[in-house]
């Protein structure tokens, strides 16, 4: 693993626009970033980046089969008892999951490890899939990289075959907050997916869900049988119309159970079930008697939580660094402290994309910051 200074693009922001990434830049600071990139060997791409994303996905999914029923484990996770069913019952259904990514801590020489996972409403979709693959022939087409140069990077695909078998027959509700730019932007791509794989769609904005007295949620047009939402599922909870969704018919994307997976509180749970992975980071829950294992060196972070918001890195009992944000009503975790790798003064974390499951896609955020946020660049990745 290198990281590769790059001559940019000159044409690269109008390449942007066309292509819809209008949130190439937030804030007057660029956070698409080609004046460098990182590249990997084949062999760390399949084996210590593909191969433990499948394995961590599997150890998820037993966890899951395991916390469905457990209310222990589900009071642990602050998951409100009144949706307990609706979680269970779309398990139990075996309803489908379209994607997820696990944030990996990755230098080249040791084991990836799992920082967190975002398996419920993931965003840098859209970057990762689409404009650091026209990065890469582009680079090839200019010079800037080899020939010979490739991309861990079949998120595309993997979505239309997904949404072949995630759709049937049913029309395709997208609902978020459409004043957001990279929200926006991640819902017009995953639309179009959808509708390159034959699906009707509709996207509308979150606050434009409707209730019918029939017990239906509705557009301003028809019933939503099927509903992608990036919205979260903890927030949906405690929406006001968050009790309709117990008796509602409507299918999710993603699913209710990947309510358990979205929690931050997976990461103890992990290590409970899977002590000495190499995959994983000893973490315990914050008032378990056993995170004094950690010591006063580790990093805090709530249950629930965006963009690094509310995380903080301790070490020898001083907080180093903390980004703030509304999140850690519910409590806290801690997870031992892994600094991330410095390439160039830059910290990169690594997110490895399952499409269906499937390992199928690497992206890069870096910051100078080690604890990567919203405004955290993106970097594009080649296979040397």
């Amino acid at each position: 693993m290198q990281r590769l200074a790059c001559p940019e693009r000159d044409d690269w922001r109008i390449t942007a626009d066309e292509t819809g990434f209008d949130f190439h830049t937030i804030d007057g600071e660029r956070y698409w970033d080609e004046r460098a990139c990182y590249a990997f060997t084949l062999d760390e791409i399949e084996r210590q980046i593909e191969a433990p994303t499948a394995e961590i996905d599997a150890m998820c999914l037993e966890l899951v089969a395991s916390a469905i029923d457990d209310e222990n484990t589900l009071r642990r996770l602050k998951i409100p008892e009144a949706f307990w069913p609706l979680i269970s019952e779309s398990w139990y259904r075996d309803e489908a999951s379209l994607y997820g990514r696990l944030d990996l801590s990755f230098d080249g020489r040791g084991p990836a490890k799992l920082l967190e996972y975002n398996a419920d409403t993931p965003t840098s979709i859209f970057e990762a899939a689409v404009f650091q693959w026209t990065w890469l022939e582009q680079a090839i087409e200019r010079r800037i990289i080899p020939s010979h140069a490739d991309q861990f990077n079949s998120i595309h695909e993997r979505l239309i075959e997904a949404w072949t078998k995630l759709g049937g027959d049913r029309h395709l509700h997208l609902a978020g907050t459409i004043e957001n730019p990279e929200d926006a932007g991640t819902l017009a791509y995953l639309e179009d997916t959808a509708r390159q794989a034959g699906l009707a769609t509709t996207l509308i904005d979150v606050e434009d869900i409707g209730w019918r007295d029939d017990g239906r949620f509705v557009d301003p047009e028809r019933s939503i049988e099927l509903m992608f939402k990036l919205y979260p599922w903890e927030w949906m909870f405690h929406d006001a119309f968050g009790e309709r969704l117990i008796k509602a018919p409507t299918r999710w994307i993603e699913p209710p159970w990947k309510a358990i997976l979205s929690n931050k509180g997976i990461l103890p749970l992990l290590w409970e079930m899977f002590p000495n992975h190499p995959n994983l980071l000893p973490a315990y829950f914050e008032d378990d008697p056993n995170a004094a294992r950690l010591g006063t060196s580790f990093v805090r972070k709530p249950l629930y939580s965006r963009e690094g918001a509310n995380v903080a890195l301790v070490s020898e009992g001083v907080t180093v660094v903390e980004q703030e944000g509304p999140y850690g009503a519910e409590g806290f975790i801690r997870q031992a402290l892994a600094p991330l790798p410095n390439f160039s003064s830059q910290y990169p974390v690594l997110g490895s994309w399952l499409v269906d499951h499937t390992p199928c896609g690497l992206s890069i955020r870096e910051d100078e910051n080690p604890i990567t946020g919203n405004t955290s660049r993106f970097l594009p990745h080649a296979i040397l």
